[in-house]
């Protein structure tokens, strides 16, 4: 049962590759084709087409290949035998074919028995007939036979192994004598297996009556098709009408053993494979053409091909895969997604995968930027904070000065109070007003302290809500004695409305203390009168401005562009830090500042901020 391989593979290739005389590719050559019930009996009709096509491939001649067909075979009768014999001898009476070629055993039994007046020279090669319909007997030397091996049992023990249940087999055959011929042998040979099986003949009726058959079978039933070419009432049923008819209303799977019926219904089993008998048949032919003799070569029987089955008809008669026999080969399995859309598949895979590797990498990134935001937060804060100790350090006199101011009038208040206090008769409202004078010192005091606190604190940033009018006024309250020190006018023009905002008030607040302390420094050449740092508030849409003014020499040009940048300083002993920190400190809140020169001498530096709702 398995499929012909190194020996057919061997026959065919002695076949192919004959020692003969040099082949003229100029020769034309005739080859007969003598059919045995039909150009369209099936499944002869798809031998004869793989034989044709297997010819045209080999030779190297130009070949006349005609087709005559042996009617008679569909009947008992052989009386239109012998006006067939005289019609072709008159056909090619000019000519001879140089090959005729039997297709089918009738078609062989009939050149057999009229060789001695069909063209008692022209060499014969018998094709697609089992073995046991060649009559070896009266084979001469120009006749060769390629015959096949048809193992009724084997296809009745497919039967039982793929539908174990099995109890009956239908026989579908017709009533030609070469088809009462194949019921006898399946009869015979299906006697080894009567105890596991019944068969059911069904060559005594006519195809209709068959088809009601089969659409009544009991269960666990199958139909085994042997062919139908002519049935009981003397229909002649060519191509594949009768098998699709009888696949239609079947209730029961059907099988068989010719190659062409995979696909049209058949369950599956192992097949007679036409390719292999082509090949075989055409290379016969072409060794005769070339002048080796028919007697000469001898082709073993072909037996049959890999067992073939049809996914569809599986799934139809729920048959398992594992019951098949080994190395069996399925047809028309439906694909799955995966091999219906591979390609779709692996590409949006390949898209998947890239962006999640894409996604996975920007969230990794996005991980690195919150910790180095983080670590740079945290850094500038160090800084900012730094800066602001070392401004401390400038405003120290003068913060000294802002708290020795209410300590020496609250020891003045006190001293006052003990003397009023040993007086025999102490007016108690004047000692009232002195307490209150006391208190109010104290306050001031602590005042300043507490802003210098909140200043120099060590803190994380934090967002709070404020007017910057607040906020100027307060960083001019914690530099009024650092501008009395310097001698210089500090002067505050706050906006009349409201400039509500969301931020660090402290860090906002260190910018104004370095602006306002490098514009006192700016004024050192300038004469003590003239001293003025201005700071102004003003709103502009949603933007609050802050302007710090001072009447100095200004910014030389080339420098304004690089004020900011880090360690770029215009004090002798600066460090360069300080605008750069306000830059990074106003770029947080999404603000900007600026610096330019004024007409009338000296530079104004303007910080610009988002408001918040009111």
């Amino acid at each position: 049962m398995n499929r012909i391989s190194g020996a057919l593979g061997l026959v065919v290739f002695l076949l192919a590759v004959s020692p003969e005389a040099v082949v003229s590719a100029s020769d034309n050559k005739q080859v007969m084709l003598l059919h045995s019930f039909g150009t369209e009996m099936r499944p002869w009709s798809d031998y004869s087409q793989g034989i044709r096509e297997e010819l045209k491939r080999q030779s190297p001649w130009l070949l006349d290949i005609t087709d005559h067909s042996l009617i008679s075979a569909r009947h008992n009768n052989s009386n239109p035998d012998i006006p067939f014999v005289d019609y072709l001898t008159a056909l090619f009476a000019e000519k001879p074919p140089d090959v005729i070629l039997s297709i089918g055993a009738p078609a062989a039994n009939f050149v057999q028995q009229y060789r001695d007046r069909l063209f008692t020279s022209t060499p014969m090669v018998l094709t697609t007939l089992e073995q046991r319909r060649v009559q070896y007997v009266t084979l001469t030397q120009n006749d060769a036979v390629v015959p096949i091996r048809i193992n009724y049992k084997a296809l009745l023990e497919n039967i039982l192994r793929v539908l174990p249940d099995t109890k009956n087999v239908a026989i579908v055959n017709g009533t030609s004598p070469n088809e009462r011929f194949w019921s006898d042998a399946i009869r015979k040979e299906a006697t080894p297996l009567a105890d596991r099986v019944e068969l059911t003949f069904w060559d005594n009726l006519s195809f209709e009556d068959i088809l009601k058959e089969a659409a009544r079978l009991a269960p666990h039933s199958a139909i085994l098709w042997e062919g139908m070419n002519v049935d009981a009432q003397g229909v002649v049923h060519e191509g594949d009408e009768a098998f699709r008819r009888l696949h239609a209303i079947s209730n029961a799977p059907i099988f068989g053993y010719t190659e062409p019926l995979i696909g049209q219904g058949a369950v599956g089993g192992p097949f007679n494979a036409v390719h292999d008998t082509s090949l075989a048949t055409a290379a016969a032919v072409i060794r005769i053409l070339r002048g080796d003799r028919a007697g000469d070569i001898r082709i073993p029987p072909l037996e049959f091909s890999t067992p073939r089955f049809d996914w569809r008809e599986m799934q139809r008669w729920r048959i398992a895969e594992d019951r098949l026999p080994p190395g069996s080969e399925i047809y028309f399995r439906d694909r799955t997604s995966w091999e219906r859309y591979r390609g779709q598949i692996a590409l949006v895979c390949a898209i998947i995968l890239f962006q999640s590797a894409t996604i996975w990498a920007l969230l990794l990134e996005r991980r690195r930027r919150q910790y180095f935001q983080i670590e740079a937060s945290r850094r500038s804060a160090e800084l900012a904070h730094l800066n602001r100790y070392s401004t401390a350090g400038e405003l120290t006199a003068s913060i000294a000065h802002g708290i020795n101011q209410p300590l020496g009038a609250i020891l003045t208040n006190a001293e006052t109070l003990q003397l009023m206090l040993k007086s025999p008769a102490p007016d108690l409202r004047d000692i009232s007003e002195v307490v209150d004078d006391i208190h109010r010192d104290n306050k001031r005091a602590s005042e300043v302290i507490l802003r210098l606190r909140n200043l120099l604190k060590k803190a994380p940033s934090k967002v709070t809500s404020a007017d910057l009018n607040d906020i100027v006024r307060d960083t001019v309250q914690i530099l009024s004695p650092y501008a009395a020190m310097r001698k210089c006018d500090l002067n505050s023009v706050n906006c009349s409305e409201l400039l509500p905002f969301k931020g660090d008030q402290v860090q906002i607040q260190q910018i104004l203390v370095n602006l306002i302390v490098n514009a006192a420094d700016a004024m050192e050449n300038v004469p003590r009168a003239d001293r003025k740092v201005t700071i102004s508030t003003a709103r502009d849409g949603n933007f609050g401005e802050v302007s710090v003014s001072d009447v100095g020499a200004g910014i030389d040009p080339d420098q304004l562009k690089e004020i900011f940048n880090p360690f770029f300083s215009t004090k002798p002993h600066g460090m360069g830090m300080g605008l750069a920190i306000a830059r990074t400190i106003v770029e947080a809140h999404n603000g900007r500042i600026g610096a330019e020169n004024k007409i009338d001498g000296g530079a104004t530096f303007r910080l610009r901020l988002p408001l918040s709702g009111r």
